[in-house]
């Protein structure tokens, strides 16, 4: 385990007392990385509104844990733009986290009109609402590593490097960060709006892994359901790398970022980099070999030689701005990641109490 800023102090003293009582907005939190979201932000005692769509996976993290329960949980669609105003105006968020989207990049080539109407417009009613809702003291906009112009550089992607994308869903979270830098120009800019008392951040993180998540086309799901299932794992890019990182340690510096604004306002404004550190940035056959001899029973793995759709062979995030202003750094190597997550499946194939395994893991990623 690494120590960073909450080496010394568990994250439950440095962020429990902030949170309590704190009312959350949470888009998307019924997916994977909402679901652990809302979790946590109840542990610490924050009053969560989630708004999102149905659990978009059967099963789902969301409902195996019973998220709702505690929160307040409201199921619409982010581009209905009246149904949303009418949230805010009841429960008047102070801090809203922004992560309802399609998150996938091959449905995003079979459905780009969904993508970017979700990803662009759905962006753009949440920022429409946050700026006529005088509540709202803080917005973080969850996008992805993937906003970057990736040109498979050898040095990780910095905040000030061009946004891109080359396929719909990659393009969709360059598109979201540009609609975000021209929010905070024109509309959450203190020295030039009157609503500057409102500030926006947006959150770039790894491949994220983690119990609970039954998405398609993602490493470790794929992995999970060829293993129990006895088949061998199929990998159609065993030499991509990329900078994976447990679902915790995103949704920490998050956490971390909230809280700054809120307490120090608008010099922690514009994009943040959450992700592991460079020697966990692996390929991903790396993690797969891991997983099979993890998973045991002769688990194995082959490459897809079929039709594949274009993927950067190498991805990496210079975290730098967030290590030296926020004080956040991952506290879970790679291999203790996947560890938790491994541990966290096989328990669900137990059938394991899931919630109490869930917050345990919580607990442990603290302290």
């Amino acid at each position: 385990m690494r120590n960073g800023r909450f080496g010394k102090e568990s994250m439950s003293n440095l962020l429990g007392n902030f949170y309590k009582g704190k009312r959350i907005l949470v888009t998307g939190h019924t997916g994977f990385k909402g679901s652990w979201l809302a979790l946590w932000l109840n542990q610490l005692g924050a009053k969560v509104i989630g708004y999102a769509l149905k659990p978009p996976t059967s099963p789902s993290l969301f409902e195996l844990c019973n998220v709702k329960k505690g929160i307040v949980s409201i199921e619409n669609d982010i581009s209905n733009f009246d149904m949303l105003k009418g949230v805010f105006d009841e429960y008047k968020p102070e801090i809203v986290i922004h992560m309802a989207a399609q998150s996938l990049v091959r449905p995003s080539y079979e459905e780009p009109l969904s993508t970017y109407q979700t990803n662009v417009m759905g962006t753009v009613n949440l920022f429409e609402v946050c700026r006529h809702t005088d509540s709202v003291q803080v917005i973080i906009n969850v996008t992805s590593d993937k906003c970057y112009d990736n040109k498979s550089l050898d040095r990780g992607y910095r905040e000030d490097d061009p946004m891109g994308g080359y396929d719909p869903y990659s393009s969709s979270k360059g598109c979201s960060e540009l609609i975000t830098a021209a929010y905070i120009n024109s509309y959450f800019n203190p020295e030039l709006c009157e609503t500057g008392k409102t500030v926006l951040a947006s959150v770039r993180s790894g491949n994220v892994i983690g119990g609970g998540d039954w998405s398609k086309d993602r490493l470790i799901p794929d992995c999970v359901r060829a293993l129990t299932q006895g088949n061998p794992l199929i990998i159609r890019y065993p030499d991509a790398t990329r900078p994976w990182q447990h679902v915790l340690e995103p949704l920490c510096g998050y956490l971390m970022l909230a809280r700054d604004i809120y307490e120090s306002g608008t010099k922690f404004s514009g994009g943040w980099n959450f992700g592991p550190d460079d020697e966990d940035a692996k390929p991903v056959k790396w993690l797969v070999e891991r997983i099979t001899d993890s998973w045991g029973n002769n688990a194995s793995w082959k490459t897809d030689v079929g039709d594949k759709l274009h993927e950067a062979k190498y991805l990496k995030l210079d975290c730098s701005k967030a290590k030296k202003q926020l004080g956040w750094e991952p506290k879970w190597c790679l291999e203790t990641a996947l560890d938790k997550t491994i541990d966290w499946y096989k328990a669900y194939q137990s059938n394991e109490n899931i919630l109490n395994i869930t917050l345990e893991q919580i607990r442990s990623y603290e302290n």
